[in-house]
């Protein structure tokens, strides 16, 4: 990915092609700066967001769909409208049950999605 739209105040979603991020998972980077980071994530029905942590703060919007999350020792199942946070070294990670979008919003942002 190039990073021609960091520091950019409009990012037209037309502009943004997606990649796979795992599979059955799509990733497109919107709209980031240093300090914060807007990841928009489509899932398909079954595929799974690996267990993972990273050193940044991380707050999760789901848009559309249903998953089964796992924060730390915590597993929950969550829909649209719901927020999670992820603080920093937090283990984390899914399973999409009903395939959907959610966006995450990390700061500062990942330098390994650029």
């Amino acid at each position: 990915m190039e990073k021609q739209h960091q520091g950019v105040q409009w990012v037209p979603y037309s502009e943004i092609a997606p990649e796979q991020a795992a599979p059955g998972v799509q990733r497109r980077v919107l709209a980031y700066g240093a300090d914060a980071m807007c990841v928009e994530n489509t899932f398909e029905t079954g595929s799974v967001g690996a267990v993972h942590s990273h050193p940044h703060t991380q707050v999760t919007y789901i848009v559309s769909g249903r998953y089964r999350f796992t924060i730390g020792e915590q597993a929950r199942e969550v829909g649209p409208g719901d927020t999670l946070l992820k603080e920093n070294g937090v283990p984390h990670g899914c399973v999409c049950l009903e395939g959907g979008v959610m966006l995450d919003f990390f700061s500062p942002m990942r330098e390994d999605f650029v």
